[in-house]
């Protein structure tokens, strides 16, 4: 079965209720479900992999991570949010199409961001755009959200090229979006990017993203660099556009 078709059985008020695991909406209704789920259950660890990851390269660079306006795109819940509030960033904002998320966030991480706009970010009304241009992201963090139709690669672009030039890029991939013989619209983005003058890497690692429901380990990498330029809108012309299963609105942000 495929990573972003595994579901799972729920009991709730004596009925049992089928909802996969990438059904993010479903999942942010019910306080502590999406927590229990992925990070008691299934043991992930990208949000302190990639926080801390990015913490350990400005440490190296001589930044300080206070100084930080950071976009955290595919916010969700407010996980990967609620570190970077606890590191001391100047500010966060968060971005995701589910307004179920939203909610979920204001329900339980209501002191994390300074501003969470619910938008398509390939199309956002005059006044979230202009919004979101003043803040002057100096870095971006997306975890976990991109691949699977989730988040596609006109979005990533989107919010990648809100950041300055010269600001922080922190994000993660499945490890197979890697592979040569990957060819789909997310992976084809994510190489041109790093065999391009568009992203300065300066660390890449495979590690354990979480298990998957038979125990099986799912890897994923973390991938931190300097934003040199901008995505080229004809790079996003040219790649295939990665197909949506239609079952999930959301950007979510554990696959």
């Amino acid at each position: 079965m495929a990573q972003n078709q595994s579901y799972f059985i729920l009991r709730e008020n004596d009925k049992d209720i089928k909802l996969r695991f990438h059904d993010y909406a479903e999942l942010y209704k019910r306080k502590g479900l999406y927590e229990q789920l992925y990070y008691d259950r299934l043991k992930c660890v990208s949000p302190e992999k990639i926080v801390g990851a990015l913490s350990s390269v400005l440490r190296q660079s001589n930044i300080e991570i206070t100084q930080l306006r950071v976009l955290d795109f595919g916010a969700g819940n407010g996980m990967v949010g609620e570190l970077l509030y606890e590191q001391g960033v100047a500010r966060v904002v968060g971005v995701d199409i589910c307004e179920e998320a939203f909610v979920a966030t204001e329900r339980d991480r209501p002191a994390v961001y300074d501003a969470y706009y619910v938008c398509d970010i390939t199309n956002p009304d005059e006044s979230t755009k202009t919004e979101l241009d003043a803040w002057g992201f100096d870095c971006l963090t997306s975890v976990a959200a991109l691949g699977f139709g989730d988040i596609p690669p006109a979005a990533f672009t989107s919010a990648f090229n809100l950041i300055k030039n010269g600001g922080w890029i922190a994000f993660n991939i499945k490890e197979t979006f890697l592979q040569q013989s990957d060819n789909s619209g997310f992976s084809t983005l994510v190489k041109t990017m790093l065999n391009s003058d568009i992203l300065e890497v300066h660390h890449l690692e495979r590690y354990r993203h979480r298990i998957s429901i038979n125990g099986k380990s799912l890897f994923y990498y973390a991938i931190i660099g300097k934003k040199e330029s901008d995505i080229p809108k004809t790079i996003i012309h040219q790649i295939a556009v990665e197909p949506v299963d239609g079952a999930n609105d959301c950007a979510g942000f554990v696959s």
